[in-house]
C-alpha cells in the first residue's frame, strides 16, 4: 500500500474503534505526512523503514529546533502507526516501539483570580450588538466557569440538553464519553434568559430558509451549524480587554483551568475535579494540584514572618 493508504487506514481505526475526535485524527494526520515526507525524500516507505530511520527523523526534527513538546507528539502518532501496522500484519515487526521520546514538558495551567473572572462574567453582560448578543455570550461565560468544559463541548451542546431548568448538564466528550457537569444557580439564570431568545430567532430563521430548526443551543449560520471555537475565542478575547486583563493570559480554557483550580482551592477531591472535567487520567488532573501549591508557596513567603527579608 501507498503511504497515503497507510495513513488513511490507520486514521479510519482510530475514528472508528479509539473513538478519537477530529482534532486529534487531524494532528495525527498531519504529523503523520510530514514523517512521510521526509522518509519520500530519503528514499523510503512508511512500509520499509526501520528504527534508525524515526531515529534519524527525529533528530532532524530537533535540529530544526522543534519544541520538545512537538517531537513527542510526533513520535506518539509514529509508534500508534507503527503499533497498527504491525497488529494488521502489514509489518512482521514494529520498529519505533523501543523508542522513547523526549517527554512532555509539564507546565502549569495559567489561570485567573476570583476577581479576574467576576471581572469576565460582568463584562459579558453587556458584550454584544443587541440584547440577543449580549444574552448569548452572557450564557457561555457562565456555562463554560460553572462546568470547566472544553470549549469545543460548549459551543457543539444540544439545545435539548439545556430544557427544562437542568441541574446538571450531559455533556458528550473526547472519545464520546459522556458525562454529568452541574450547574451553578447563575449559569442556570443565565440560560433561562438565552433559551427564550434564542428559540425566537431560530424558529424565524429556519421558517425564512424553509429548513428544520438548529439542533444547537448556540447555533450559527456556518457549516458547522454552530457557534464555532474560533469565534467564541475571540469573545473572551474582547471580553479580557474590557475588564482590563491582559488578553494574552486569557482563553476560554483559561476558565476551564481557573474553574478547576477553584474548586480545588475550595477544598474539592481532586477524584471529582477528574470526573467533571471528564479526564480519563488522574495524572491529567494532577497538574492542578501544582497550581495550588504555587499559590500556597507564595503565600507563605509573603505573609510567614521568618520568610520576610530582614
Amino acid at each position: 500500500m501507498t503511504d497515503a493508504r497507510w495513513i488513511s487506514a490507520f486514521l479510519e481505526a482510530q475514528a472508528a474503534e479509539a473513538g478519537a475526535a477530529e482534532n486529534t485524527r487531524l494532528g495525527y494526520g498531519r504529523d503523520l505526512a510530514h514523517f512521510a515526507g521526509w522518509l519520500e525524500r530519503s528514499g523510503k516507505t512508511l512500509a520499509a523503514a526501520g528504527r534508525a530511520e524515526i531515529e534519524g527523523y527525529l533528530a532532524d526534527c530537533e535540529a530544526d529546533g522543534l519544541a520538545q513538546a512537538t517531537r513527542a507528539r510526533r513520535l506518539s502518532a509514529i509508534r500508534q502507526l507503527y503499533r497498527f501496522a504491525f497488529s494488521e500484519g502489514w509489518r512482521d515487526d514494529d520498529p519505533a516501539a523501543p523508542l522513547r521520546g523526549p517527554g512532555k514538558p509539564r507546565t502549569l495551567p495559567g489561570t485567573l483570580a476570583h476577581a479576574e473572572v467576576d471581572a469576565l462574567l460582568a463584562a459579558a453582560e453587556a458584550h454584544g450588538r443587541d440584547a440577543a448578543e449580549r444574552a448569548r455570550t452572557h450564557c457561555l461565560m457562565q456555562l463554560l466557569y460553572a462546568t470547566g468544559m472544553r470549549v469545543s463541548e460548549l459551543v457543539a451542546l444540544p439545545v435539548e440538553a439545556a430544557r427544562g431548568d437542568p441541574r446538571m448538564l450531559l455533556v458528550r466528550g473526547k472519545g464520546g464519553r459522556e458525562r454529568m457537569v452541574p450547574l451553578s444557580p447563575p449559569a442556570r439564570a443565565a440560560l433561562a434568559d438565552w433559551l427564550p431568545i434564542r428559540d425566537a430567532a431560530e424558529e424565524t430563521a429556519a421558517r425564512a430558509a424553509r429548513r428544520p430548526p438548529s439542533r444547537f443551543l448556540f447555533p450559527s449560520r456556518g457549516k458547522a451549524g454552530h457557534l464555532t471555537r474560533h469565534r467564541f475565542w475571540g469573545i473572551v478575547k474582547e471580553l479580557a480587554a474590557t475588564a482590563g486583563i491582559d488578553p494574552a493570559r486569557v482563553s476560554p480554557h483559561t476558565l476551564r483551568h481557573a474553574f478547576a483550580t477553584h474548586l480545588l482551592e475550595g477544598g474539592a477531591d481532586l477524584r471529582a475535579i477528574q470526573t467533571l472535567l471528564g479526564h480519563a487520567d488522574l495524572s491529567t488532573t494532577e497538574i492542578y494540584t501544582h497550581v495550588l501549591e504555587e499559590r500556597l508557596r507564595a503565600l507563605v513567603h509573603a505573609h510567614h514572618p521568618l520568610a520576610r527579608e530582614t
